[in-house]
Formats: C-alpha cells, sequence, structure tokens
C-alpha cells in the first residue's frame, strides 16, 4: 500500500514541476521549438512537377537536403538557349556506368536534338517514350512525390525542360553480399545457397526452382519513411484464394514509419502475438520456401533482410528439416521420430527430475535413489532451486556465445560448461547427475531445426520446472495439460496449429512423424492444397524389370517350326 502511495506522491509532484517550467519559458521560446511531427512546412510534395527546370531542380535540392550522395547531372542541347535536362540519382543505390551507356550517351549522341530548341520538349519527351532509351523499365511520371519517392528508392530520373512529365529508370547497382549456406540452417544433403538482403535476387532464386508462369508476386510497400517493399508469392491455382486475400489485408493495415525487417512484420500478422509458440516460420532457405508453396502456403518477402516468412504454418513443420525431403524416407523417418523426442526431453526433462527426485521416490530403483542421495547429501538447496541455478547459468553461456564473434564464441562457450559444472559440483552447489540432466536438455534444445520453437522451449522449461517443485508430477501433468489446450486454440492464418494431428486428417498422416517414400506423397495437406489436392501421378512405385523368359536353342526353335 505504501508503495502505491509513494507512486501517487511522485507522479504528482513530476506534474507540478513540469508545470512550473513551461510557465518559466517565454511563449516565444516555446514556439521556437522545432516540432517533431512532420517535414519541413516550406517543402511541398503534392501536386504535379513543374515545367520550369530550375523549380524542379531546387525542389529536388531541398527534398533531399542537397544531400552528399545526391547526383544530378545537367545537360543541354540545341542552339540558342537550347534544351535543358537534368538527369537525377543516388549515388551508390544504382549503376553509374550503366546511367552512362543507357542514359546519358544515347541521348548525347542523337544529332536532332542539336537542331531543337525550346520548344521542342515535347518532340524530345516522344524520342525517349519511343525507345531512344536503351532501359527495359521506363515509366512516366508527373507527380512530386511519385517522382522523389522513386528516386529515393534508387531509380534514376529524367526531366525535361518544358515538359511537365519526367521519366523514372530502374537501374539498380548497388553492393551485395554472395549467396552463401546459411549458418542457421545447415544441412547434410540440399542446395548450399540461402537468401540475401536484396528482394529481387530472392525472387530470381525461387524463379529458378519454379519455372511456371503460375508463380505469381504481389509487391506492396510498407512504411511512411522507410517505403519499404514487401512481397507476397504463392502459386496460382495452388493457394487458396482466402488465404492469398486474408495475407494482403493484414499487409495493407500496417501503419508504420519503418519496416526494418521482417521480425517486424511477422508481429503485426501473427496470429497469437502472447503466444510462445510461434504461428510464422521464418526461413533463409529458397528450398524450404518452394516446398511450401506446392503445398499451397504463401511467402512473403521483405527488402533488406534475408529471412522470408511461411504462411500458414503448423507445429510439425518446426520440426521438419529441409533434410528429411532430400534423404531416403527410412533415414530421414528415423531422424524426424529423434526430433519429436528431443522436443519432450527438452520439456520435460527437469521438470520431470524435479519431480521424481522431490516427491516420488518411489518410481526410482533402490540403488539409483541412494546413489541420487549421496550426491546430494552436501548440497544446501532443494533439487528446483539447484535446477534453476543451473539452467540460467547455462542459458547465460549460450547468450554469451551468441553474442561473441564467432571465433571467440565456440570456444567460450564449451570453455565455461566445463568449467562451471565441474566448479559447481567441488562446490557443492549442484550434484553430478542435475548436471548430465541441464546438458542433455541443452543438446536437445539445439535438435529443433528451426530457432524460435527452440527458444518457446526453452522459456517454457522454467515454469514446468516451478510446477514440478511445488506439485511433483500432478504439476508436470497440469503444465502439460494447459499447454495441450493452448495449443489446441491456435491458428496460424485461420488453420489449426495442431493439424493434422489435432483435429486429425488420416490422409495427411503420411507426413507427420514419419516421412513415406516420395511415390507415396500423392496429395497435398487438406488445409492449404483444396484447389489442386493430387501432386502427382499413381502408380510411380519404383519395382525390378520383369525376369525375361528364357528362348529355346536354336535347333530346338526349328523343330518346333517344323
Amino acid at each position: 500500500m505504501g508503495i502505491f502511495i509513494l507512486r501517487g506522491c511522485g507522479q504528482m509532484v513530476f506534474r507540478a514541476l513540469s508545470r512550473l517550467v513551461l510557465r518559466m519559458v517565454p511563449r516565444r521560446q516555446r514556439s521556437a521549438i522545432p516540432s517533431q511531427r512532420g517535414s519541413d512546412p516550406q517543402i511541398s510534395l503534392t501536386g504535379k512537377l513543374s515545367k520550369n527546370l530550375r523549380e524542379n531542380e531546387s525542389l529536388i535540392r531541398d527534398t533531399f537536403g542537397n544531400s552528399s550522395d545526391l547526383v544530378i547531372r545537367k545537360l543541354r542541347f540545341g542552339s540558342g538557349p537550347g534544351i535543358a535536362m537534368l538527369v537525377v540519382h543516388i549515388d551508390g543505390l544504382v549503376d553509374s556506368a550503366l546511367i552512362s551507356d543507357a542514359v546519358i550517351r544515347p541521348i548525347a549522341v542523337t544529332p536532332e536534338f542539336f537542331e531543337m530548341d525550346k520548344q521542342s520538349s515535347a518532340r524530345v519527351r516522344d524520342r525517349i517514350r519511343d525507345g531512344l532509351i536503351s532501359v527495359s523499365d521506363i515509366s512516366e511520371v508527373s507527380d512530386k512525390s511519385d517522382f522523389l519517392t522513386a528516386i529515393a528508392e534508387g531509380k534514376c530520373g529524367i526531366i525535361i525542360d518544358g515538359s511537365p512529365d519526367a521519366f523514372v529508370c530502374d537501374i539498380g547497382g548497388f553492393e551485395m553480399r554472395n549467396l552463401e549456406e546459411p549458418m542457421n540452417e545447415v544441412v547434410i544433403r540440399g542446395p548450399r545457397e540461402g537468401f540475401c538482403e536484396v528482394l529481387r535476387v530472392n525472387t530470381s532464386l525461387l524463379r529458378r526452382r519454379i519455372r511456371s508462369p503460375r508463380l505469381w508476386i504481389e509487391e506492396f510497400v510498407v512504411g511512411r519513411i522507410s517505403r519499404t517493399q514487401v512481397e507476397i508469392v504463392y502459386l496460382k491455382g495452388i493457394a487458396d484464394e482466402k488465404l492469398v486475400q486474408e495475407a494482403r489485408e493484414r499487409i495493407r493495415r500496417i501503419d508504420i514509419d519503418s519496416i526494418q525487417e521482417s521480425g517486424q512484420l511477422e508481429e503485426y500478422i501473427e496470429d497469437a502475438p502472447y503466444s510462445p509458440f510461434p504461428t510464422i516460420l521464418r526461413t533463409e532457405r529458397p528450398d524450404r520456401v518452394v516446398g511450401g508453396l506446392l503445398e499451397g502456403r504463401i511467402a512473403i518477402l521483405t527488402d533488406g533482410t534475408p529471412f522470408a516468412l511461411i504462411v500458414p504454418v503448423t507445429i510439425t513443420m518446426f520440426l521438419t528439416s529441409p533434410d528429411d525431403y532430400f534423404e531416403r524416407s527410412f533415414i530421414a523417418s528415423a531422424e524426424r521420430l529423434i526430433r519429436h523426442t528431443s522436443f519432450f526431453v527438452g520439456l520435460f526433462l527437469p521438470s520431470l527430475y524435479v519431480a521424481v527426485t522431490t516427491f516420488h521416490y518411489e518410481m526410482l530403483p533402490t540403488t539409483l535413489v541412494i546413489a541420487i542421495a549421496a550426491q546430494r547429501e552436501g548440497i544446501p538447496f532443494p533439487a528446483v532451486f539447484e535446477a534453476f541455478l543451473m539452467e540460467v547459468s547455462f542459458e547465460i553461456l549460450r547468450e554469451a556465445a551468441v553474442r561473441l564473434p564467432n571465433v571467440f564464441g565456440p570456444a567460450i562457450s564449451v570453455v565455461g560448461v566445463l568449467i562451471l559444472g565441474e566448479a559447481a559440483v567441488r562446490a557443492g552447489l549442484a550434484s553430478s547427475v542435475m548436471i548430465i540432466i541441464v546438458a542433455l536438455t541443452a543438446i536437445a534444445s539445439f535438435v529443433t531445426p528451426i530457432f524460435s520453437l527452440s527458444v518457446a522451449v526453452r522459456l517454457l522449461r522454467f515454469p514446468m520446472i516451478f510446477l514440478a517443485g511445488s506439485l511433483g508430477l500432478f504439476g508436470v501433468v497440469f503444465g502439460f495439460s494447459i499447454m495441450a489446450i493452448h495449443l489446441a486454440s491456435l491458428r496460424s492464418f485461420g488453420i489449426p496449429y495442431l493439424a493434422p494431428i489435432a483435429p486429425i486428417v488420416s490422409s495427411d498422416q503420411k507426413d507427420v512423424f514419419v516421412r513415406l517414400p516420395w511415390w507415396k506423397l500423392d496429395t497435398r495437406p487438406e488445409f492449404t492444397g483444396k484447389r489442386d489436392v493430387r501432386r502427382q501421378a499413381r502408380g510411380l512405385k519404383p519395382h525390378p524389370p520383369e525376369p525375361r523368359r528364357k528362348q529355346a536353342p536354336s535347333s530346338q526353335r526349328k523343330k518346333r517350326s517344323r
């Protein structure tokens, strides 16, 4: 109660002091304080471009603040006043050599331009529109905002004196990193390339794998200031139109000043923002995205990030690796069963140990109980506090290994775990069995192929330990029941999160806990592939060739013929 009273008194004092300071500041000084709500009121970005070239040039310089990377090239042709034009672009976002070869040089070597005067701007505009400039993507704009936005996006602008319209050319040429294998999604067998930060390169990686006109890409612009390009990718005729429309609506309703990464977009379009379990799958692998598209799902790509989003998803997709579809079915099924087992081990093993050693000794063999009791004889903490201490220590080491440079991170994590575990046992802070439990739990959490689900397991591990230390196995069962109810209530773009387990779909069980051979996977998932269910022909099971009948000797064949 005293805390609330002190908080209320503090708020009242703060308000009184703020009012006093505002009264002490003169009104003239208050009005001189710059506003942070909008841009410079003297610059108007609404309306059409001017026919006067100088006005357009001053507009461009004032809007971009005369930035050092702003390049404005002024060209003049003809006799007398002649014809003047501006070539505008941002240095570093376009290919300067391509601008010289494809834009400036064709204009400079056109002899008819040198015979025109200022009144011939319409003829110059027609010549450029008819294909004088050898650029495939060229468009004509007249609004100020459209022209300036195109320049900011990395396009080249051409303004002709006396013309109300300007031309915009898409000549991209900025530096990008090489296509490398994703470090967080390493596979044994499969492609070795991943997405990069350039949106158009990412879409080309998908086009290389799906060479079909049914691959549709729709573009959206999100962010009032950043103007980030966001694209949804789907297969027309396979993806459900309702899912596509739902993705469009969720992206269109985002009203924010900037989008820097797909993680921001994910939080605006997910179904359960307060759930620890992810309802959107993110990946850096084009092959995983292609697999989702072929199942009728939708991919969302964001410019400036290599992480693509796949919707809708189920929990079984987070326990699936691309290796499962490139290895033979028996190997893939065994690895998938190991992942499912590791998921439950990483979630419930510490809590089960705490519950059994605290409340249910009778469930263990006598020799094991005696060994555990002997190890815990000098430990002053209960098992639940011991588990919390070791789990928090390991999570700190794991986070430190991630944030450290790549050269020192793995070494420090391994050495730190060994030293910390040995020191904890010698100091009497933890038993050897607890160190084994924590190490096995950590290894099991690393088996999960998707990092977001692994983080959810790490977070839910602590409340499960608390329930086990408070109520024993009843607490573990209670926590599992609450988690199961929560998972059953989750939806991903309207699709049940536990499908095809709950609700059970018998036709989709061939790719859940095990993966049947490819010639058995002849249909798409029930919830996402309704429009084009069958994905391959029947009767593709391989078999050895039929044995040939032995031919009789030539003498016997002659006798038979007689």
